[in-house]
């Protein structure tokens, strides 16, 4: 069993997380991918930042405030944690998608060109996650078990049944630190190959949009199976057991596979994508 302690970078009076340096690195990381493929297609790469930005305000607020509304504590929009991923993806996709509505941008081109940066910001993502000691499995003896004494919460025996409902063993003291499943790098792992599944079909011939389905069937599937081995609060459990999150996992997944039937052919891309010149929408 390894033991992992938080990650921090003091500058000065600021503290940077690891979890906060690695959700910027992925959201860089997203806009230079974008960027790489609008080049590639010959298109206005400035389209890239415009993305990248609304996809910071959208995508924090998302996550604060469906955190908020899970938990019922309003007090997590102002602390620095409290993000939960599907909030933020549906807070950045209707920031992004609505700044590309403003410029006249078609939403299926939007949809294709972010589809593999979203998966290689996601992976990145859970390295933060990982590297704070949060969102980890159930309890777990397998070889490559680790556990976050410092992680939030920690992953000690009272801490994982008072969070989790995971009940004590016989002869254990609240304060012994359990291994867990490194569920972060496991989807960081599964999502780096998606990322480069996705890369290397973005030159696909087929219907515009279709890369994001196929993102979308591959991200939603990945989270309703990890949830399995995910240590997770009662209140996030519904239907006898299944979580929120896996509920959210087989929409995303229908969805896709809706997008994948849906859209055939190709659409023009529109004038901001190939001059760069805006025309509000009416």
């Amino acid at each position: 069993m390894t033991t992992v302690y938080p990650f921090n970078l003091h500058v000065g009076p600021f503290t940077i997380t690891g979890y906060g340096l690695m959700m910027m690195v992925g959201f860089l990381m997203g806009g230079w991918l974008i960027d790489r493929e609008l080049r590639r297609r010959g298109w206005h790469h400035d389209y890239a930042a415009d993305i990248t930005v609304a996809a910071v305000i959208g995508g924090v607020l998302g996550a604060k405030l469906w955190y908020v509304a899970v938990t019922g504590d309003p007090g997590a929009l102002f602390s620095r944690g409290g993000l939960v991923w599907y909030g933020g993806f549906i807070g950045g996709a209707l920031a992004v998608l609505g700044n590309g509505w403003r410029l006249k941008v078609p939403l299926r081109w939007t949809c294709e060109v972010t589809a593999p940066a979203l998966a290689a910001a996601y992976a990145l993502g859970r390295i933060g996650c990982f590297l704070v000691g949060d969102d980890y499995g159930i309890p777990s003896t397998v070889p490559w078990a680790v556990s976050f004494p410092q992680g939030l919460p920690p992953t000690t025996a009272g801490a994982m049944a008072h969070e989790f409902g995971i009940p004590l063993q016989p002869g254990m003291t609240p304060d012994t630190v359990l291994g867990v499943h490194p569920t972060q790098l496991y989807e960081a792992a599964i999502m780096i190959g998606v990322f480069m599944l996705l890369w290397r079909l973005r030159t696909h011939t087929k219907g515009t949009g279709w890369l994001f389905a196929i993102y979308l069937m591959l991200a939603g599937t990945e989270r309703f199976l990890i949830e399995f081995l995910r240590a997770k609060e009662d209140h996030l459990k519904v239907l006898g057991g299944v979580t929120l999150a896996q509920l959210m996992g087989l929409g995303i997944v229908l969805l896709g596979g809706v997008l994948l039937s849906q859209w055939k052919g190709t659409v023009a891309p529109g004038e901001y994508l190939t001059s760069g010149k805006k025309k509000p929408a009416a």
